[in-house]
Formats: structure tokens, sequence, C-alpha cells
């Protein structure tokens, strides 16, 4: 376990770690949107090591979890990302470990292919190491939110650590799934940190893995209205708009083949 952990906690990687963040991500992404912090009254009794959650828009979301944490919080956090795609090659490997301490997650279907190992989150908690988990397991491609993966929460339950909700808002809108940069304007983007939360004596990880998705869902759509940005509603309608559109396209395309051929 040593051999496998040391890195994400040892002294030479952080010292690393911080150049990279504090120096070149955090000014890059912080003159790019306009972040705003809430919560953080939330952190003021929080320790390591614990999990940090949230929905998962854009690729910015790391960069804001990492840059709005406080440095005692952030100092060893470490990201899971996907082990067959940031994993695959040594440039991608690099860089996110440099940024993000980063370690790699065995997505469903690519067990065979994968660089990772299973078990490694909890090694790492063992260590002392905070963890950041998106539970959606990938990108929303729509900005709506989709159900969470009971993992986050059942390694809360299995370590006994907390997991620290958090929601961003407008990080879909200010780079979009495909988009290579943010977009122009310096748009606004918040990241709002709700209470520590434990499952309840009895809760299944299922049932714990709900509870935070609704608490998520919660802060996501009060700090939304608050400040005249979609809510996961406005996303899911959307969403729905756009299918709909599509399957009267379809029936039309379908409906001009049958004219055409008769």
């Amino acid at each position: 376990m040593v051999s496998d952990t040391l890195r994400y906690h040892a002294a030479g990687p952080a010292v690393a770690r911080f150049v990279a963040q504090m120096m070149l991500m955090k000014p890059y992404i912080w003159s790019a949107v306009h972040v705003h912090v809430h919560g953080r009254r939330h952190l003021d009794g929080l320790k390591t090591p614990f999990i940090v959650i949230g929905n998962h828009s854009s690729h910015l979301d790391a960069c804001l979890a990492f840059g709005s944490l406080p440095r005692r919080l952030s100092r060893n956090l470490a990201a899971g990302a996907a082990a067959d795609y940031f994993f695959n090659n040594w440039y991608k490997a690099l860089s996110t470990a440099l940024f993000f301490n980063s370690f790699p997650v065995v997505r469903r279907g690519h067990e065979s292919s994968s660089s990772g190992r299973h078990g490694m989150a909890g090694d790492l908690i063992t260590d002392g190491v905070p963890l950041l988990i998106f539970p959606e397991g990938t990108r929303s491609r729509t900005g709506a939110m989709s159900p969470f993966t009971p993992g986050a929460a059942a390694l809360s339950i299995s370590q006994n650590v907390p997991v620290l909700p958090m929601a961003l808002v407008g990080a879909f809108a200010a780079m979009p799934y495909g988009a290579n940069m943010p977009v122009t304007g310096r748009p606004n983007v918040h990241v709002v940190f709700g209470r520590p939360l434990r499952a309840a004596p009895g809760e299944l990880a299922k049932q714990f893995s709900d509870r935070l998705y609704r608490y998520v869902l919660e802060l996501h759509d009060t700090t939304a209205r608050a400040y005249g940005m979609p809510t996961q509603a406005d996303f899911a309608r959307a969403v729905a708009l756009r299918e709909a559109a599509a399957k009267v396209a379809r029936q039309d395309d379908a409906d001009a083949d049958v004219a055409t051929d008769s």
C-alpha cells in the first residue's frame, strides 16, 4: 500500500502541486471565469480525510474544487480520474497527477484495459488523503445531473469519513462539453459547499447516495435561482425539448422517404 499511495501525501509532490495549482492553474481559471464561493463556514470544522463530491458538467469542475478549498484541505486532495482515459499514456497521467494529485478509477466496462486497481480509494483514505469524486461517473453532456452511483457513499460508510457536498453552478455554460477553453466574457461560476454529511445509522449506501444527490441538487438550484441562472429543471426541460424536436425531424424524414418511394 505504501508504494502505491506515498506520492499522494509526500512533501515533495505536494510542493510541486502547490506551484502548479496556485501559480498556474488557479490564476488562469480565476481570470477566465468570475468565481464566487459560498458556504465557507461549513469548512471550518472539517478535518482530513474526507470525500468531496459534486455535480460534474465541465472540465472546469476539478479546477474549481481545488482552487476554492482552503490550502489546509486541498494540500493532499486527490481527484479520481478515469483510468482508461487519463492513465492510458504518460503525458496525460503526469499532468493530471501534477495538477490534481489524481488516482486512477476503474470505470465499469473498462476493467480489462485500464491501468487502475480496485480498492485504491480506500487505501488513500486510510493514509489520510482526502478525495474528490464526481459520483455521476462522467461529465454531463447537457448540464443536467445524472443519478449518483453509490461508490462515494459506500466509501464514506466503510471508512467512516464525512462527505463534503459541493454544487457547481454555471460551469457548464462557462465551458460546456466539447469545449477546449472557457467561453469569452468571464462568465460567473458559483462553487457552493454544503454541510459535511455522514450516513445515518442503518442507512444503506444507495440511500445515502440518493440523499447526497438531493442535497447537491438543492444547493445547485437554490443558488441558480438566487442569481438568475438555469436550474436542473431548466436543463432537463431543454433536453426534453431537443429530444422532442429530434423525434419530429426523424418522423418528417421518414414521411418524406415514404412519399418519395410512392
